[in-house]
């Protein structure tokens, strides 16, 4: 499926994706990077993935297409290298809550407490 629409709001850092059927799924820029498709983040292979930690305040510079299928997202943090299919938005949209929990679940065994912007700790 291909989205109809992609905006990306800075000041709330989410990425706004428009699906067919008027479905829209808001994905925060720090949910993003931490789910980057990237070598970086996936390793390359099962059991090589690095948690991504201190990414709560990172936002999107840019947006550029790769061909009609994906697109590839620029980070504040110089991150770029993951490639965004189609699939695997729609799967992040659909699927985000059960992904975000099992991410926090991960940092908190890792013993990382995430950051809060104004968050004093």
């Amino acid at each position: 499926m291909t989205p109809i629409d992609i905006t990306l709001n800075q000041k709330t850092r989410e990425l706004l994706i428009t699906w067919p059927g008027d479905e829209v799924h808001a994905l925060s820029c720090e949910f993003l990077r931490v789910h980057s498709p990237s070598a970086e983040v996936r390793g390359h292979g099962p059991g090589q993935e690095k948690l991504q930690i201190g990414k709560e305040n990172v936002n999107v510079t840019g947006i550029e297409p790769v061909g009609h299928y994906a697109i590839q997202i620029f980070f504040d943090d110089n991150h770029s290298s993951g490639i965004y299919d189609w699939n695997l938005l729609y799967d992040y949209g659909k699927n985000m809550e059960q992904y975000w929990a099992e991410y926090l679940e991960k940092l908190t065994a890792a013993g990382y407490t995430r950051k809060l912007p104004g968050q004093v700790i």
